[in-house]
């Protein structure tokens, strides 16, 4: 019975090391569009470049509260509204950190641009659609595209 009981933990824990090491990490990016019509994007501190604001989905947590506390933790804004799923991207090689399936929303968003995690972003800032910068960090340049171009892509 000991035994059992030992062989079922360790089964189970061998499950949970599988499912925390060899599975993809969820998490989300946001297109935000300030009511002008800009595109806020966020400057990584890792590197440099630019990228949509977002992050892994919490423990617990559903993928629109992460859109919002993501929103806010990275830009200072306010999401007023989802308003369509852009796209779900999934290629391995896609975050150079790990193997993560990213969601990716459109959302309508008010407030003021202001750095919030110091740790993560250097600069917020609002772009028109037409001047966006070219160098983005993971694959945040083939999200803008796909939003920009009215694809909703599985990836």
């Amino acid at each position: 019975m000991v035994l059992s009981r030992a062989k079922q933990f360790w089964n189970f824990g061998q499950t949970v090391l599988g499912i925390i090491f060899r599975h993809p990490v969820p998490g989300t990016s946001i297109i935000p569009i300030l009511p002008n019509g800009q595109i806020v994007l966020v400057r990584r501190r890792d590197n440099g470049k630019w990228a949509l604001p977002g992050g892994m989905v919490d423990w617990g947590e559903e993928i629109s509260t992460t859109i919002q506390r993501e929103l806010a933790e990275e830009t200072g804004l306010e999401l007023v509204k989802i308003r369509r799923l852009v796209g779900v991207y999934s290629s391995p090689d896609r975050d150079p950190r790990i193997h993560s399936i990213c969601v990716v929303v459109e959302a309508d968003v008010q407030g003021n641009c202001q750095v919030q995690d110091i740790h993560e972003i250097t600069e917020v800032k609002a772009f028109d659609v037409t001047s966006l910068p070219t160098d983005f960090s993971h694959d945040c340049e083939r999200h803008l595209q796909d939003y920009l171009n009215g694809l909703t892509t599985l990836a």
